[in-house]
């Protein structure tokens, strides 16, 4: 057994890369001093630094696996250049199953496998070399590492891993694509077939050995077939009153392929009613579900009939030439007569009133009818759940609607209720419609200005520009296309400081009319604009603007509009103006308190004058008159020159009276002017004709002393004679005529008087 696993062994490397086979133990000592195959070299060390040749390093042995021989099976040696044969050199083996699978003759190197090896359990082994002095337990070569390989023998029969094995064939495959497949083979006659397959193996040195597996072969299937449909008329019966969408029957054709082969796809050939109905396939039962796409009616149409074809969904082209791969039925649909509710002639009622229409004026009517064979009449009813049944009542016959309150659009602009038709045949069948009302606006309200605007104007404005921009609002809902016109009021269009410039957009403008506003002149303006809408009746508003004249700079930027700035230069502060109005204030104090102590000493002069007794010198414009006509002047009148020029009626004379003559007694000579007066008094005072207000009348008595005597007429009962007047002459040329009058009578000549 050795020699032929030796004999084996030495062939694997001759003729595979020609190495040479480990010598046999008894060659090794022959060759221990020279450098030979299967052995080791370790380098030795340089011995006084001489160079010393480095030996031939063979890093890889060979083992047979599976060696059955009684010793152990040779592998290799190690050999340093240091052992000189003399026993001092020791060597030593670690790694991959050294000691256990492997061990090394210390000594001599040799290595030696001592138990069997399976290449297919582990290919290779690695392990480490070390050459140690004996004495000193040092290492004379560093560690060298070499790989021991199994070689492999031919010990196993070929086997099939996963058997057995399944395999597919497309039917009706022809023969020779795969060379098991038989000729005919149809899926729908025998689903699958098992062949015994046998595996050899021709080399190694056992011999051919064979192994022998199962294979299942299935076969798959193939779109050969095409659908059939088991009768060529389906029936279908459907009610007219199926909704939309509804299944209402199913139809199936045959294909006995499998799978995705199997399935099929509908579709609906055009003709007689096939737009009212729709087909689709049902992918688990592979049915045709036919469904409604619009609407039956059996008092329109009672039957429909059209056609049906099926088709496979997946074609397979190489059988194309076996024939079309469809088929084609006829559904016949009946249409199933179904009582009815009444229907509205519309889905939705709209209807408009104003809110001052009178209650009980019809604004519309609705209408519904019954459709079914034998129509029934139909009754119309306000449904109780909604708010419209008190605003509005419903003619339950006519279906006309009318007003039942009187409405308010600003209170509720629309109503939003519903009304139900009921058969007389058959109150359980109703329907119902939705009632829309639009309550028009009436023009009440007037517009107006939107909102307060605070309007100003620089001191600088020029003529024709913008200064404030309006728009108007009503509390009226204001119809489509609305209209606003503004403009100024008459009373303010003659030479107005500002006009209106109306932009026909529902907008204006403020516009100045004057070049320069002053503050200090005119600090408000306001400005009546009439704004006046389109609707009916036509509403109009007059609103007055108040403009505010304020500073401005170059840019028109407001600076200031309050009232200190029209005093005040820019940066003059509260203080210094309070100040400024304070010292103002105490001087039209002290001048009011001037006025009126001079009116006061004036008055106590006029009454002092008032007390005077004395004669009182009246200038007329013509002579005579005396005593008695100065009955006629206010004496007050003769101290303010100006009285006379205002008053030109006689104060003490009744306007439009006739006054009669009185008889006054003669004056007696010596009488007291008190008593004088008083006699006076009490003749005014008795006397009827006498005016019905006080009047001043002024006696004046100079009383007896006198130098110059009186002129008074009180006293011109004297003579005449014993008066001499002849110092008149010495008064100068104004007195002449007066003493001519009173000098000697025969000096005087009334002729000579001019």
């Amino acid at each position: 057994m050795l020699t032929r696993n030796c004999l084996s062994l030495l062939l694997w490397v001759l003729f595979d890369g020609g190495l040479l086979t480990p010598l046999p133990p008894q060659l090794q000592q022959t060759l221990a001093t020279e450098p030979r195959e299967n052995v080791i070299h370790l380098p030795g060390r340089q011995l006084h630094f001489q160079r010393v040749k480095r030996g031939w390093v063979w890093n890889q042995f060979f083992v047979l696996e599976e060696y059955m021989g009684s010793e152990p099976q040779y592998v290799g040696k190690l050999h340093s250049d240091l052992d000189k044969g003399e026993g001092t050199v020791k060597y030593t083996l670690s790694g991959d199953g050294a000691g256990t699978v492997f061990t090394i003759d210390e000594t001599t190197g040799d290595i030696h496998a001592i138990r069997s090896l399976d290449r297919e359990e582990k290919p290779f082994y690695t392990l480490r070399a070390q050459a140690v002095d004996i004495e000193t337990r040092k290492p004379l070569e560093p560690e060298s590492e070499f790989i021991i390989k199994v070689q492999d023998i031919n010990d196993n029969e070929p086997k099939f891993l996963d058997g057995p094995y399944v395999a597919s064939v497309p039917e009706m495959s022809p023969v020779g694509v795969i060379r098991t497949a038989l000729p005919n083979m149809d899926r729908e006659v025998k689903e699958q077939y098992q062949v015994l397959i046998q595996a050899k193996d021709m080399g190694g040195q056992l011999g051919g050995l064979a192994g022998t597996t199962i294979v299942n072969i299935t076969l798959t299937d193939v779109n050969d077939n095409p659908p059939r449909f088991p009768k060529s008329i389906f029936h279908l019966k459907v009610p007219e009153s199926s909704p939309i969408g509804s299944a209402i029957g199913r139809i199936r054709a045959v294909d006995p392929d499998f799978g995705q082969n199997a399935e099929i796809e509908y579709n609906i050939v055009p003709g007689d009613g096939g737009n009212l109905f729709d087909i689709v396939t049902d992918e688990d039962t592979q049915e045709g579900i036919i469904k409604l796409k619009k609407p039956l009616d059996f008092e329109t149409k009672k039957a429909y009939t059209f056609k049906v074809e099926a088709s496979n969904l997946h074609l397979d082209h190489r059988f194309h030439s076996a024939g079309p791969f469809k088929d084609t039925a006829t559904v016949k649909i009946s249409v199933l007569d179904v009582e009815e509710p009444p229907v509205f002639s519309k889905p939705l009622y709209t209807m408009e009133v104003y809110e001052d229409t009178p209650v009980g004026t019809i604004i519309g009517a609705v209408t519904a009818q019954d459709l079914d064979v034998g129509s029934s009449a139909v009754r119309y009813f306000i449904d109780w759940k909604s708010d419209g049944d008190s605003y509005f009542t419903i003619d339950g016959t006519e279906g006309t609607i009318a007003t039942n309150e009187l409405l308010d659009r600003e209170s509720t602009a629309q109503y939003n209720f519903s009304i139900i038709a009921r058969k007389v045949s058959n109150t359980l069948l109703t329907s119902k419609v939705s009632i829309l009302i639009n309550v028009l606006d009436v023009n009440e309200f007037p517009p107006e200005i939107a909102v307060p605007y605070e309007t100003s104007v620089c001191e600088n404005a020029k003529p024709g520009q913008i200064i404030q921009l309006v728009s108007a609002a009503d509390r009226d809902l204001s119809p489509a296309g609305q209209q606003f016109s503004f403009r100024v009021s008459p009373e303010a269009a003659i030479k107005p400081n500002f006009t209106v410039r109306d932009f026909r957009n529902n907008t204006a403008g403020i516009e100045a009319r004057r070049n320069g506003y002053s503050r200090r002149q005119q600090e408000l303006y306001f400005l009546p604009v009439v704004i006046e809408d389109s609707s009916y009746p036509v509403q109009s508003s007059t609103s007055t603007m108040t403009i505010r004249v304020c500073r401005c700079d170059s840019d028109g930027t407001i600076l200031s509009c309050n009232v200190e700035a029209i005093f005040l230069p820019v940066g003059l502060s509260t203080g210094a103006l309070i100040a400024i109005l304070l010292c103002i204030v105490i001087l039209l104090v002290i001048v009011v308190l001037y006025v009126a102590l001079r009116r006061q000493k004036k008055k106590d002069t006029l009454m002092t004058s008032k007390e005077d007794i004395r004669d009182n010198v009246i200038h007329y414009d013509d002579e005579g008159g005396g005593e008695e006509d100065t009955q006629a002047f206010d004496i007050g009148a003769l101290r303010n020159p100006k009285v006379i020029e205002d008053n030109k009626i006689r104060r003490d004379i009744k306007p439009d009276s006739l006054c009669l003559p009185r008889q006054r007694p003669a004056v007696e000579d010596n009488t007291d002017i008190r008593d004088f007066i008083h006699q006076r008094l009490q003749e005014n005072d008795v006397d009827p004709t006498a005016p019905p207000y006080d009047s001043l009348a002024t006696y004046a008595y100079e009383g007896n002393g006198s130098v110059a005597d009186s002129l008074s007429s009180i006293d011109s009962l004297t003579s005449e004679a014993d008066q001499d007047y002849d110092y008149l002459t010495d008064w100068g040329p104004r007195f002449k005529v007066l003493a001519d009058m009173f000098g000697e009578e025969e000096s005087y000549n009334p002729d000579k008087v001019t």
